[in-house]
């Protein structure tokens, strides 16, 4: 008996409950913006960039001169100058679909993710910066949104301004695809590092698998540059608090400069992003 396409395994209930297409979803979805923000809907720029740390709202507040607000979970600092906001969601896949689901309820320009990632590939060091290309989806959260045989990947039109940026300001950068996994403390279960190795992945995260494919559904345009914080499979290599430290001081104010030029650049010379209607 020949194989079902992947397709047939699949149904889509949640279609016509996507916040485009669902009025009250989408009332609730702003509503609940502003409970987990501490901020109105209407202080949201046209631009997010989304980060898992507080040192990253910190520094951008210093630049931005305006106050950090906090929600029932996350915080938030606007720029209205820049037309930038930037949102701190905490960690894991759920927060990230759910965060890219209540900006779709705001009808964002475009979306980037300021993340931190394990450096898989030998060659990497901490610092690097990753402009990743797919998502390998190994998380609980985007299969309740799209097929399991649909890649995850980023808004191109995104990836590339970011690109652009990272070379104008003389530095380099890595391509490649990202594994992202719910998966804590995998770097002792040597079965999963042996999948990593068939893999071929440049690195490890645990959010742009959700944020892509949960972008690409909710027509949210969502790109990530990640920095690598830490080098797991090497020797000494798992990140500690002394060497956490020591990233936040030594990168964090780059990571953050490349992500506010990019979406300043996006708003400059950025073409429309055409979202497609299924």
């Amino acid at each position: 008996m020949p194989k079902k396409p992947l397709a047939t395994h699949f149904s889509f209930p949640f279609q016509n409950n996507l916040i485009y297409n669902n009025p009250e979803k989408r009332r609730i979805a702003r509503d609940m913006l502003e409970r987990y923000t501490g901020s109105d809907a209407a202080d949201f720029q046209q631009n997010i960039i989304l980060t898992n740390f507080h040192k990253y709202l910190d520094v951008f507040q210093e630049r931005s001169g305006t106050k950090i607000t906090s929600g029932s979970a996350f915080s938030a600092v606007h720029n209205p100058g820049e037309n930038i906001s930037m949102i701190d969601f905490k960690i894991g896949a759920p927060t990230a679909a759910m965060v890219i689901e209540m900006l779709s309820a705001i009808e964002t320009q475009a979306v980037l993710f300021l993340g931190m990632c394990g450096g898989l590939h030998r060659s990497l060091k901490v610092g690097d910066f990753i402009l990743p290309m797919a998502a390998i989806r190994d998380e609980g959260v985007s299969g309740h949104f799209i097929p399991p045989q649909v890649p995850s990947l980023p808004t191109f039109k995104i990836q590339k301004f970011v690109s652009q940026i990272i070379v104008e300001n003389n530095l380099d950068y890595r391509t490649g695809v990202v594994h992202t996994t719910d998966y804590r403390f995998w770097e002792f279960d040597d079965t999963f590092k042996a999948i990593l190795y068939e893999e071929r992945a440049i690195g490890i995260d645990m959010e742009c698998a959700a944020l892509f494919s949960v972008g690409f559904v909710s027509k949210v345009p969502i790109g990530a540059l990640l920095l690598v914080s830490d080098l797991p499979l090497q020797k000494d290599g798992i990140k500690t608090k002394e060497s956490s430290r020591k990233v936040f001081s030594t990168f964090t104010a780059k990571h953050i400069e490349i992500g506010i030029s990019s979406m300043i650049e996006i708003q400059k010379r950025g073409e429309h992003i055409r979202h497609y209607r299924w």
